[in-house]
């Protein structure tokens, strides 16, 4: 949808004669809603600045003009299209990326992101020819009239109120130079560099035709996108599936082309437990629903296994189109009706009502996404919500399925691949917090190495030493110590402190997206939000004193909970007017993070507690698996206890 055409004659005469604002904002009303103040005075302004870079007899007038081009399947519009053929007799299109910003600063530590003034603020955004490229990448990925058509496509920005800085100008910094290659970028002062830019691609006229043949282009993806996710994924044993797996996989694929044959929307919801191989499945569907010509997107709440995944997938840490495969569960507020062919939802569970910062917009995010798919897939564990905003269940995928008209199909994975295939340790530690009874109150039956640890230095050094053979080695910790905000991306800032044993370490750093598989997170410790859907070999996890162990029970405490966690914001207000009601939901909460966190390691998992009494509980429960064994097996001897070391280990015999 191009909210503005017209070629480059109509644009300039519109802009003379003062048209051309009125003009976008009548057809932005028309055609995707209320505009607001700041985007008629961004207009107002950055069209002045282009009807002075296209004023050149050497730019054809019946050059094609577009503004604000609405990439489908996304919220993202391109501010400046112009459309011709090059003295090659080629078909080109150049995209403007268009900024008001006066200034940036640099970002350490996160691949293609600037801070800079929006709407007052400072934050953190993308670099504007990562965001020209990127837009460029999404057409070109899948648009088939782009593909089929050969329509060659050069993004750039213009930062036509930004001051050259000299050779210390961030803008232009070594660690952006990648995507400026891609996109080259402009300032105040280089409207004839741009003009220029435009004139090497731009030498005849197409009449618009060009912008006809993206607006109306059948929506696919590409060959070279297909090709690229295939050798992405070939040969990497991480995601191989496996058993039940491969079941669901092609239950999924069934359901693709039923609902592209009977017109009926259909809905998958896979339940499985931690380790059940989940995300595995989801990015093979991802994969394969690609490969078959179908849209579809992989979507969680939780940024870290998106950007976890998408690192993999592109083995390397430059962003890429990958990335475009990928996004947040609040995307879906404006998409039309079965906009897209696939929505892959990992981590359901942690679904919110409503989207964005102030979590006000938007219907319900499980409704969403079931309108604007064909299909779309559920990967969900009830028992992984972990704040007060989580609320997916199959309850409500399954109510507005059948509001939206929907065919409903559940499935579930139970094959354990994680806990090194210990169905019986993921019961026991249920049995253990107190979150269900289970036949596991004793035992579990493989050679898991689960230790307790009585000092948390012992377990951070075992942990560091274990992540040197494969960097898949993490601590992490309940959320009870603040993440200052002073300390955020200083690694000598420690925000966790257990001051008995002189122990301290800082909270994950805020400038990388990718914790979990970074070379030197190893040293920071993560926590529910960053380790969430995702693996480690070994996993050393530090629980704070929110949960405890008195009067032979184990026993949560809300009020421990960091001021900066934001997993139970509102639960002092419910505590008020529905205190039977928090308190439960509290204590869900606090039990489903511990129980998440104590199941993140596929070989072993270490444990501290800050209370000793549940220290000693654990290792009361552990020593009766002990007692198991020595009364149910023929060994004579079990390793236990090397108590100097201020560890306590016990290994179970196969």
């Amino acid at each position: 949808m191009i909210v503005y055409e017209a070629t480059k004659a109509e644009f300039m005469s519109d802009v003379f004669e003062d048209q051309l604002v009125p003009t976008i904002c009548e057809n932005f009303n028309q055609k995707v809603g209320k505009v607001n103040e700041r985007e008629v005075r961004a207009w107002d302004n950055s069209m002045q600045y282009m009807y002075r870079v296209l004023n050149d007899e050497e730019i054809p007038d019946d050059a094609g003009v577009a503004i604000e081009f609405n990439i489908p399947h996304t919220s993202k519009r391109v501010d400046f299209l112009i459309s011709g053929i090059d003295e090659h007799k080629r078909d080109s299109v150049v995209i403007v990326e268009l900024k008001q910003w006066e200034s940036i600063e640099k970002v350490d530590g996160k691949e293609a992101i600037v801070k800079t003034i929006i709407n007052r603020n400072l934050v953190e955004t993308t670099h504007p020819s990562y965001q020209a490229w990127s837009y460029a990448s999404l057409i070109k990925d899948y648009n088939e009239s782009v593909q089929q058509e050969q329509i060659n496509l050069y993004p750039c920005a213009y930062l036509h109120n930004y001051l050259d800085l000299g050779e210390s100008d961030p803008l232009v910094d070594p660690s952006y130079q990648y995507y400026i290659e891609k996109a080259p970028v402009f300032i105040k002062g280089g409207a004839a560099k741009l003009r220029s830019f435009i004139k090497r691609y731009i030498k005849y006229g197409d009449n618009k035709e060009n912008l006809y043949k993206i607006e109306n282009g059948r929506i696919r993806p590409s060959k070279s996108l297909q090709d690229a996710l295939n050798n992405m994924i070939k040969g990497n044993q991480e995601f191989t599936m496996i058993d039940e797996q491969k079941v669901v996989y092609e239950t999924a694929l069934q359901l693709a082309k039923e609902a592209e044959r009977t017109k009926t929307k259909q809905v998958l919801v896979v339940e499985g437990g931690p380790g059940t191989g989940k995300s595995v499945l989801a990015i093979n569907l991802l994969v394969e629903l690609t490969n078959r010509d179908l849209v579809c997107q992989y979507v969680t709440k939780n940024a870290a296994p998106r950007n976890v995944y998408a690192r993999k997938l592109r083995q390397d840490f430059r962003k890429g189109h990958i990335d475009n495969l990928f996004t947040g569960s609040g995307s879906f507020i404006h998409a039309s009706d079965n906009e897209f062919d696939a929505l892959i939802v990992d981590e359901a569970h942690r679904l919110n009502e409503k989207s964005g910062m102030f979590h006000n917009l938007g219907d319900h995010q499980i409704k969403e996404i079931i309108k604007a798919s064909k299909l779309s897939i559920f990967f969900i564990d009830e028992r992984q919500r972990v704040t007060l905003k989580d609320i997916g269940s199959i309850e409500l995928i399954e109510k507005f399925a059948k509001d939206c008209g929907a065919a409903i199909t559940r499935t579930k994975l139970e094959s354990q691949f994680r806990c090194n295939g210990s169905d019986g340790y993921l019961a026991w530690i249920d049995d253990v917090l107190q979150i269900r009874e289970t036949a596991n109150s004793h035992y579990f039956d493989t050679n898991y190495d689960f230790r307790i640890y009585s000092d948390p230095n012992e377990l951070r050094k075992e942990i560091e030493r274990l992540n040197k053979i494969n960097n898949k080695s993490r601590i992490v910790a309940g959320y009870c110590w603040d993440w200052k905000k002073e300390s955020k991306n200083n690694p000598d800032n420690h925000d966790i402190v257990i001051p008995e044993h002189n122990f301290s370490m800082s909270w994950n750093l805020g400038n990388t997206e990718t914790w979990a598989i970074d070379e030197n997170s190893v040293h920071q410790a993560g926590c529910i939000h960053t380790c969430q859907g995702l693996e480690f070999d070994y996993v050393g996890v530090i629980i704070g004193e929110d949960l405890i162990f008195r009067d032979g029970e184990v026993q949560t405490d809300y009020t421990k909970r960091a001021k900066t966690d934001n997993s139970l914001k509102g639960i002092k207000k419910m505590m008020k007017e529905q205190p039977i009601k928090a308190k439960k939901l509290a204590d869900e909460i606090i039990r489903n993070t511990y129980r998440t966190l104590l199941t993140r390691g596929q070989k072993g998992c270490f444990v501290y507690c800050v209370d000793k009494g549940l220290g000693d509980y654990l290792l009361e429960r552990f020593n009766m698996i002990h007692d198991y064994y020595n009364e149910n097996t023929k060994l004579k001897e079990v390793p236990i206890v090397a108590e100097e070391k201020g560890e306590y280990k016990k290994k179970i015999p196969q």
